[in-house]
């Protein structure tokens, strides 16, 4: 018996009102969502009633007992998309509510997917709803871009028109596809992907521990280049109509209830648009100082530095090399509740519990320079600076530092020693340079040895470099590590990164040389001197330890036989 009979037999509508629903139910639609929509019954007595009728219970969940644990393990698109909710396991049952008692089908998926036997009870959608919304959140409801394949699924909404390009891209093929490139790219631990258009075709690359690694594709994938280009779009929310300049957006992805930020990047290239993703994986961060790989003497300095009162600390590197890490890292190590800190980024990686964090917009006039102003009224103990890139920034983190703020920030420098005449080049005053600086921390990023395959081997003398330590190699027999590939590290012999690092730390002597307007070599020369060890030599001890390579330290660094 269908439910507009039994409504019918009921006495809860009439033939008029049974006629009215029907007219206007929409295909597919529940009649009895219609009836309650329309205001011709009651959905509490209609769902008792259609119960009483099919043999489900009808509860109150507002005086149910609930066990909130079952979320854990509750597949929540389907809570948000069927409107259901578990409730609590009772003689060897799940209990799952839902206010549809003749879609049964979605409770047989939660079945076969948790191994749960599942018994359904009947209430109302406003009770369901609001237990959605107070147990996951409000706005947690499904949205037009849910992705159901690949276990991928969009935060925010998507828009779409009904233009040739975004019907091609909506098309289930096309989403599977690019699904299915981002969940390879997120299991495969990539930082980047790579969609780059060329004359033979479309190529796909992830950058994988910092090296890019083609993927292989079928040849028939060239027939969704422009689909591809512009699902990608859709998703970041940028303009597909514009092919002829660079766009940048970025999306928000939940994978298997982690959530995943995405930033794209659009080029138009002469054989089509190229895009480049940075994926940012919050689950997979771990923000932890002691965990970055630096050495013990180094972490037992550095955290006392990050503890100072006052001055300027400056990370140093390419990009790539791990610098917003290192920094984030040192926010949350110095964080609590007395202690006020405020960050300005181009752009915010990665959102920090207990730390303001500020979204650099160079095009309204909000550069790192100008928020680190406004900052200052803000009374914060803490600053980071994203990167200082011009005299006015250099400037202001110098009188934030003077005026009894501690700044941290960025440099593109190759060795920590460059850090001053770097400042110096940019107009900032010798003199305030060298009396704030309190220290330059330069590291890179190398892979380290899949723990799976390596082994020990004897390298030949002549095979290494003329700066290797040799006196330490021969201390400790002689041997090295190296890995031939295998299964867990997709034959590649390295499996995760880990920091190399030189703190320079501004003595007297350093800072008179600053103020002097002294080079960098000279500066590096006196830090050594001094006792600091140079990013080759803590390379070099990670490949003594069997964390990495040589080739991996001769990739990253410059030797310097004078200081080996």
């Amino acid at each position: 018996m269908e439910a507009g009979e039994i409504l019918l037999n009921r006495g809860l509508l009439d033939e008029a009102g049974l006629k009215t629903t029907r007219d206007a139910q929409l295909n597919g639609n529940n009649l009895m969502h219609t009836a309650v929509q329309l205001g011709l019954v009651d959905e509490e007595q209609a769902l008792r009633v259609i119960g009483e009728e099919i043999g489900l219970q009808y509860v109150d969940l507002a005086e149910f007992e609930l066990d909130l644990s079952l979320l854990k393990s509750f597949p929540q698109r389907l809570i948000h998309r069927e409107t259901l909710f578990p409730l609590r396991q009772q003689n060897d049952y799940l209990l799952v509510a839902t206010c549809d008692p003749f879609h049964l089908y979605p409770l047989d998926e939660i079945s076969a997917m948790t191994g749960w036997s599942v018994e359904p009870v009947l209430a109302s959608r406003a009770e369901i709803t609001k237990l959605i919304k107070t147990h996951l959140g409000v706005g947690s409801e499904t949205v037009d871009g849910l992705l159901e394949q690949s276990d991928i699924e969009l935060v925010d909404a998507i828009e779409h028109d009904d233009s040739e390009l975004s019907q091609m891209a909506q098309e289930a093929s096309v989403v599977r596809l690019v699904n299915e490139i981002l969940l390879e790219a997120i299991e495969s631990r990539a930082s980047d992907v790579h969609i780059e258009s060329h004359e033979s075709g479309l190529t796909i690359r992830y950058r994988i521990d910092g090296m890019l690694q083609a993927q292989p594709a079928p040849p028939e994938i060239n027939h969704f280049h422009a689909a591809i280009i512009s699902r990608l779009k859709i998703m970041a929310r940028l303009n597909i109509a514009e092919k002829r300049l660079p766009q940048d957006g970025r999306m928000k992805l939940k994978v298997s209830a982690r959530e995943i930020d995405v930033r794209v990047s659009v080029i138009p290239m002469i054989h089509g648009e190229g895009i480049v993703m940075r994926i940012l994986d919050k689950g997979a961060m771990a923000f932890e100082l002691q965990s970055l790989g630096m050495p013990e003497a180094i972490y037992t300095k550095f955290r006392e530095l990050i503890q100072l009162p006052h001055g300027i600390i400056l990370v140093t590197g390419p990009t790539g090399s791990g610098k917003t890490t290192t920094l984030y890292s040192s926010l949350l190590e110095i964080r609590n509740v007395s202690t006020k800190i405020i960050t300005t980024e181009d752009p915010v990686e990665y959102q920090l519990e207990g730390i303001n964090q500020i979204q650099v917009q160079p095009k309204i006039g909000l550069t790192f320079g100008s928020s680190l102003r406004s900052i200052l009224r803000h009374d914060p103990d803490v600053v980071l600076v994203g990167e200082i890139r011009d005299l006015e920034t250099a400037e202001n983190a110098i009188q934030a530092s003077l005026t009894g703020h501690l700044v941290f920030s960025t440099l593109h420098t190759n060795d920590a020693a460059s850090a001053f005449a770097r400042l110096i080049d940019m107009g900032a005053e010798s003199f305030l340079v060298a009396s704030t600086i309190e220290a330059v921390l330069a590291q890179r990023l190398v892979r380290t040895l899949c723990p799976h395959c390596k082994e020990e081997f004897r390298p030949m003398a002549a095979d290494l470099p003329t700066d290797f330590p040799l006196e330490q190699l021969n201390q400790q027999g002689g041997k090295l590590f190296r890995s031939s590939g295998c299964r867990q590290c997709h034959q590649l012999g390295y499996l995760g990164r880990t920091g190399i690092y030189e703190l320079l730390i501004a003595t007297d002597h350093i800072r008179q040389l600053a103020h002097d307007r002294t080079n960098s070599w000279d500066i590096l020369s006196a830090a050594v001197q001094n006792g600091l060890n140079t990013l080759r030599h803590d390379g070099w001890d990670k490949v003594l330890r069997g964390v990495s390579s040589v080739d991996e330290i001769l990739r990253v660094t410059k030797g310097n036989n004078q200081f080996a």
